[in-house]
């Protein structure tokens, strides 16, 4: 006997318009646009136990979301604006940011990770690396 597949990518133009309105809710919910289930279920139409029934089983597919997951380390020089910067232009590479942190500086050099997802399609790690290191106070950069 064949075993059953856990998950599908399913068009939402073939199913029930049930599904649909439980992402909205969940969307509501998630931006506080709703005070609670009760509220989210009615404002989209849906009843709660319809709600409560597709909850946890039903997700938004990112295809945004499937992109490569980076970690970059950086030493910084501990001056005004540098982090900043760093940010600024992984903003307009197209990097979406994910986690970051940084260290307390130590010999003027702060120890920074930053965690980013990129569309490999569009952008290449290397070139990032590239181009963090040539801003001002960025003291190395590589990713990890």
């Amino acid at each position: 006997m064949e075993k059953k597949p856990k998950r599908l990518v399913v068009s939402t133009d073939v199913l029930p318009d049930v599904f649909l309105k439980v992402i909205e809710a969940k969307h509501l919910l998630s931006k506080n646009e709703a005070r609670n289930s009760s509220d989210a279920c009615r404002m989209v139409g849906i009843s709660r136990s319809a709600f409560y029934k597709y909850k946890d089983n039903v997700q938004v597919f990112d295809e945004k979301g499937s992109g490569q997951i980076s970690t970059l380390y950086l030493k910084l020089s501990d001056e005004p604006g540098v982090l900043s910067k760093v940010l600024k232009l992984l903003y307009e590479l197209g990097a979406n940011i994910l986690t970051v942190n940084q260290n307390i500086p130590v010999d003027t050099v702060a120890i920074v990770t930053v965690g980013i997802r990129i569309n490999r399609d569009e952008l290449d790690p290397e070139d990032i690396v590239r181009s963090l290191s040539g801003l001002y106070g960025v003291v190395s950069v590589k990713k990890i």
